[in-house]
């Protein structure tokens, strides 16, 4: 992100730090689903609660030897838990832990975007209120139009839109384990208080 057009807010979801951050709560809610299965030994998402942690700048070295982020983060977060971390990322991809991550942080974004829209919109419908029998230049495709419009009636046009904003981001949130989830991923969402996509 360009910091001069980034809010602190939105910049931070994207910062390094939360995204291992996300990757390490995504390898931990898979480690208790998978030892609730059965799949591993129920030590290893206690250990990995209670030691796992990364270093950004360890990750950052070993990716530049190995050229894999994934692993890079996995074996900074070994490093941290001890002989329990082998039992990690077990039946997953890469893409499990990218696409999940992504997914979140996209949702949180649009839960920051659509927060600060709500106070927007609040402002502007007090404003249409006092405005309400203000006329102003109807558009259609970009150019004037031959009717005109109320200036009240375009913060109910963007309440329209932040409630397709709304719309997709739930729709994003429901989606981030799909068809062809594994038991041990259905629980995973599960333990983190949401529903499958189904």
């Amino acid at each position: 992100m360009i910091p001069r057009y980034s809010r602190p807010e939105m910049a931070r979801l994207w910062e390094p730090e939360a995204k291992f951050r996300i990757w390490l709560e995504i390898e931990t809610l898979a480690a208790e689903a998978m030892a609730k299965l059965g799949l591993i030994p129920k030590s290893v998402p206690e250990a990995v609660k209670k030691r796992g942690a990364f270093d950004i700048a360890r990750i950052d070295a070993i990716e530049r030897e190995v050229k894999h982020d994934v692993i890079a983060f996995l074996t900074s977060v070994s490093e941290a838990v001890g002989p329990e971390a082998r039992f990690l990322h077990r039946g997953m991809t890469s893409s499990d832990v990218l696409d999940t991550c992504f997914n979140l942080q996209l949702v949180q974004a649009a839960d920051l975007l659509i927060a600060d829209v709500d106070g927007l919109l609040a402002a502007l419908k007090a404003r249409a209120i006092e405005h309400k029998d203000t006329l102003t230049v109807g558009r259609s495709h970009g150019v004037h139009a031959e009717l005109p419009k109320q200036l009240a009636c375009r913060p109910f046009d963007l309440d329209q839109r932040i409630q397709q904003l709304l719309r997709l981001s739930i729709s994003a949130h429901r989606r981030r384990f799909g068809h062809g989830a594994i038991r041990a991923e259905k629980r995973c969402v599960l333990g983190a208080g949401e529903q499958p996509a189904k």
